[in-house]
């Protein structure tokens, strides 16, 4: 026996529902199908539901998956040896320092080792390079490029090896680099469209912006909006680099405190942005010399603080 829809037990939203798309009676629901098989379409929601709600791992699991992923020589033997063997994957770096201190030109060492091959003790990877200021001196990558080509040469030894350096050159290096120099009100959206870019992109290992600062510096006068803008940029780069073991390296300007009479340089962008980054690492003159202080880690100790030579570049 048909039943009117509305006299089912049914709430009036669902009835009403039900009676616009022109269905009176029973015998209009009762053959409906969506051409969904039904192990299908539990597929479809294990899929959504793994999603939603991911696997937990156990923090041994996690330590595990850590000491398992290779770090980026800096080749500053004492920067890497301060760094557990380099900058780790899958964590936030912060570089800060005054204008001439080596930022930019430690960004590009690492876009040019993170390509090392795995025979090597590299990840033979691929970086993306954002470039807000124009700072990004190609001639001095091509330099550093073959400064490395040359240098694992030297240690060819097996057959792997040598096989590797046979594609191991500095054109091949300037291919899997992929540069963007992009104004200030571009910088969000193109993070934004990081999870999209690294998808298409799957071998990239390293993102590096020079400079996170630049952008927010020049163009934002309300500065509680800056705030909560750089910090929902921080946590989009913090999710990306933990869930697809990349690292994130940016660099940041120096600004100048009053304090009573006197004054000191701090980090640019405010206290709230100095927690955004795992590590941070200031950039300084001390004594004539290039040194690297860890003023800030979610691995070391932040009871200890290393200073080690930086290289100067010529």
């Amino acid at each position: 026996m048909q039943r009117p829809v509305w006299s089912l037990p049914l709430s009036s939203a669902v009835i009403s529902k039900l009676n616009r798309r022109g269905y009176q009676c029973t015998a209009d629901i009762e053959h409906l199908t969506t051409g969904v098989k039904e192990e299908e379409a539990s597929e479809v929601l294990d899929l959504v539901d793994h999603q939603r709600y991911p696997v937990s791992i156990t923090a041994l699991e996690l330590l595990q998956r850590e000491a398992e992923l290779k770090p980026i020589v800096t080749f500053c033997s004492e920067l890497d040896r301060a760094l557990g063997g380099g900058i780790p994957l899958g964590k936030t770096i912060e570089l800060c320092g005054v204008p001439g201190i080596g930022k930019t030109q430690l960004c590009l060492q690492l876009a040019v080792d993170v390509q090392i091959p795995e025979c090597f003790g590299g990840l033979g990877a691929q970086c993306l390079f954002i470039d807000t200021e124009g700072t990004f001196f190609l001639e001095r990558l091509r330099e550093m490029a073959a400064a490395v080509v040359r240098h694992c040469s030297l240690l060819t030894e097996d057959q792997e090896q040598q096989d590797a350096m046979r594609t191991f050159t500095v054109e091949k290096i300037l291919s899997n680099l992929f540069v963007r120099c992009d104004d200030s009100m571009e910088l969000l959206s193109q993070i934004s469209d990081l999870p999209a870019f690294l998808s298409d992109h799957p071998e990239v290992r390293l993102i590096i912006i020079d400079s996170i600062a630049f952008p927010f510096r020049l163009h934002f006068e309300d500065l509680p909006l800056r705030t909560r803008l750089l910090l929902g940029a921080a946590h989009q780069l913090a999710a990306l680099a933990t869930t697809r073991n990349t690292t994130v390296v940016m660099t940041n300007q120096m600004t100048t405190r009053v304090q009573g009479e006197g004054s000191r340089l701090i980090p640019a962008l405010g206290e709230n942005w100095g927690h955004a980054a795992n590590i941070r690492l200031l950039l300084q003159w001390i004594d004539c010399k290039r040194m690297a202080t860890i003023i800030k880690s979610s691995i070391f100790s932040v009871s200890i603080i290393l200073s080690v030579l930086l290289p100067v570049h010529t």
